[in-house]
Parts: structure tokens; sequence; C-alpha cells
């Protein structure tokens, strides 16, 4: 049991936190650099907070082992890294906003852009400083019916570019919807439809540096999708990929570290009788005299409540079930089978030790979502610690 000193110590700070191992993520980066050669330039995604691991300090980990270009959601995301000391290229993949145009420009950025408001506004902003090219990447919907031009008026567009003199298409590019389904035909009609796109860009005259189709999945499975830039996001982060179809045990899968685990500790102990009720509801009761460790994480740290009576943690290189609801602060686990437990233990949520393992894709199944969400819900209260090791 640990002392009162001990447990003063533990306590000075709420003990739960997440580790994210910047050695790996340089790691992960380097085997996709290898796996692309130099087919591709990398455009590295660290949008949504890097997915949950931290964006300044992942983009400047990255930019350390040469990373060149960030992929990021919105002007937001962009300048906190600029602020951040991100030096190189960052791409702004979702656009800008009505009335951002100036801040893209003023923070150096490259927009993607899909629609007249967008090029004019742009072009605005533009005469109102020195004159210098300004780059961006064209959007094309090739079948997700989400962000992009429609194919159908490409054409018109590309005229519309053509005739904006400080505007420069430095790239074009799409999303495939089922990149991870090696057998989706939808896959295959994009792949056909976006080499369609790049036919009108040359038809137009225009043969934009950087052409991009390739996510994560994508890099690994689809090398057709590579061209001149690839995407890769959760591949970054050592995140599983679950390729799907007849050709899916062939691909070349690096080999990855997931760069993110999540802790706790135990907070406190209790020996209950049988037949006593855990939790809110008392949905679970006890079977056997059972202890009981309760541990300060809950559904507001992104803790989910579906992992309740079905979810485990790993204490002492051993498994412990969680046992009751998950509440929005406190978890409580069985550790009847572990008898020296101790207040001010360490608790693995996400992570591994010699003989236990719990992957963010098992926190996916239990709570039948994908290990984004998973990654993306963790909960900024959660304290980020950086190592390299």
């Amino acid at each position: 049991m640990a002392s009162s000193t001990e447990l003063a110590i533990h306590m000075s700070a709420r003990p739960t936190w997440a580790e994210v191992n910047l050695a790996a993520l340089q790691r992960n980066y380097q085997a996709v650099r290898e796996l692309v050669s130099s087919e591709a330039t990398i455009c590295c995604v660290v949008k949504c907070d890097a997915y949950g691991h931290g964006s300044v300090e992942c983009a400047r980990a990255l930019q350390e082992v040469g990373a060149t270009w960030f992929g990021v959601t919105s002007t937001e995301e962009a300048v906190k890294l600029r602020r951040g000391g991100v030096r190189t290229r960052i791409m702004v993949m979702t656009g800008f906003w009505r009335g951002e145009e100036d801040e893209v420009l003023d923070s150096d950025l490259t927009p993607a852009i899909w629609s007249t408001e967008q090029l004019q506004a742009l072009q605005r902003a533009a005469e109102r400083r020195p004159k210098r090219p300004v780059p961006v990447h064209v959007k094309v919907d090739t079948g997700m019916s989400r962000l992009g031009l429609p194919m159908a008026e490409l054409p018109g567009f590309l005229e519309q570019l053509r005739n904006a003199e400080d505007i420069v298409v430095e790239g074009v590019f799409s999303h495939l919807a089922s990149s991870e389904n090696l057998d989706a035909e939808d896959a295959q009609w994009q792949i056909m439809c976006f080499d369609d796109v790049l036919k009108t860009f040359a038809e137009h005259g225009m043969t934009p540096k950087f052409v991009h189709l390739a996510n994560s999945a994508a890099v690994v499975g689809r090398h057709d999708t590579w061209h001149s830039m690839i995407r890769p996001g959760l591949l970054l982060y050592g995140g599983c990929l679950p390729l799907e179809g007849k050709a899916a045990a062939e691909q070349c899968i690096p080999s990855l570290t997931p760069v993110l685990s999540w802790k706790t500790r135990v907070i406190a102990l209790k020996d209950l009788e049988v037949g006593q009720a855990v939790g809110y509801g008392g949905n679970y009761k006890t079977t056997r005299p059972t202890r009981i460790a309760i541990i300060p994480v809950g559904y507001g740290d992104g803790f989910s409540r579906h992992l309740s009576n079905k979810g485990r943690v790993i204490l002492r290189d051993q498994y412990a079930p969680i046992v009751g609801n998950v509440s929005m602060d406190l978890v409580t686990i069985d550790v009847t089978d572990i008898p020296d437990a101790s207040i001010g233990d360490e608790i693995i949520l996400i992570g591994r030790t010699e003989h236990c393992r719990i992957d963010v894709e098992e926190h996916a199944l239990h709570t039948q979502t994908i290990p984004y969400e998973i990654l993306c819900g963790l909960s900024p209260r959660v304290p980020r610690k950086y190592v390299d090791e």
C-alpha cells in the first residue's frame, strides 16, 4: 500500500495522461518514406490536433526528420502551427471561410479551392499586397459528394484560373470514399474519374506539380493513386489499416508503432460483498467477494461509456475488467485477481506491457466505431506528455 506521502505526490495533479512517443512518430514517417521512395512528396496530415496527439509537437518532430508539407482542416489549425514554429508548407485541405483570405496569405498557407467565390477572394487579397504568386490546390469531387468542384464545372473553372493573374495552380486532388476496400467499385470509378480530371487540366495547358489522391489506406493498398503527393494521416500515428478485398493480403504494410498510449492511476480501493451493486444504475452486481479499484478517467476524458461492463485495462501486466457503468470522471475495475494492486499503481488504458496489449482498435471494436474517433475524441483535459524513446 502506498504511503500518505506517496499518495500526496500522485495526487498533486489529476493522474490521467496520454504519452505521445515522438520518436515512434518519426520512425513511422521514415517507414512511409521508404515505402514510397522518391515517387511522391509526403503531406503529413496533422488535422484535428494531429488526431489527438498534439499538432504543434507532432509537426515539429516530423519537420526535424524532413517533412516538408503538412495538411490541416482549417486556417485556424494552420495558424496554430505557424505560431508553434512550423515553417514548412501547410495545406488547408478543406479550404478557407469567408474573410480568412488575408490570414491565408499573411501566414503563407496553401488553400484548397473549388469555387469562384474562393478564387475571387484570394485574387482581391493578393492585389492588396506586393505582387507574388499565390499557390492553390484545386479540389475536385470525383464521386464522394462532399467538398470539391463538380467535374462538369471543371473546364469553366480552369478558364477562370487562367485569367487570375496572381493565382498559381500548384496542385489538384480528390478524396476516395472507399480506399480501404480494394475491391470497391466506387473507388475504381473515382480513380478513373480522377484520370479524366488530369486530362482536362492538360487540355487547358495546366500540369500541376502536386497531384494527390491517396490517403493512408491508399498509400498502403493502392499504388496507382500515389501520383506526385500522398496524404498519410492515421498511418503516421501507427494506426491499424484493416484493408479489405481479394488483394488485401498481398499488400506491403510498413512496420509501424502506435504513437499514443493512455494512462492513469488507481486512486482508491474497496472491498465488496457478494451481490453489491457497482456504479450508476447498479447494472453490475458482484458474484463473489470482490475488490474494486477506482481510476480517475471517464467519458469526460473521451473514455467511452460503451466500455461499461465490457472493456478492460492493464494493471501490473495483467488485464482487469471494467465493472459497472463508465461515468464522467471515474471508472471501476475488478482487481480481485490482482491481490497486490495498490493505490498509485499505473493503469494502462491504451498501450502495452510485456504480456498485455490494448490498442485503439480494441476500443473501437467495443464501441462500434473507428480508431479515428477514439483518438480524436481524447479530451483536451487529458494532458499530453511527450517522450522520445
